[in-house]
């Protein structure tokens, strides 16, 4: 809930519908950026 947080403290929209796809949106921009931060191991040869 930080991260979400970090984004905004509220919901610009009025409309449930715009709402909901605002929570969406955040979801997948921390998303993303989570798997930006995970490292990616190469097997050594």
């Amino acid at each position: 809930m930080n991260c979400m947080k970090r984004l905004g403290p509220r919901l610009m929209s009025r409309e449930f519908d715009r709402q909901a796809a605002q929570v969406q949106i955040r979801a997948a921009v921390m998303n993303r950026f989570t798997a930006l931060g995970i490292p990616f191991a190469v097997p050594a040869e």
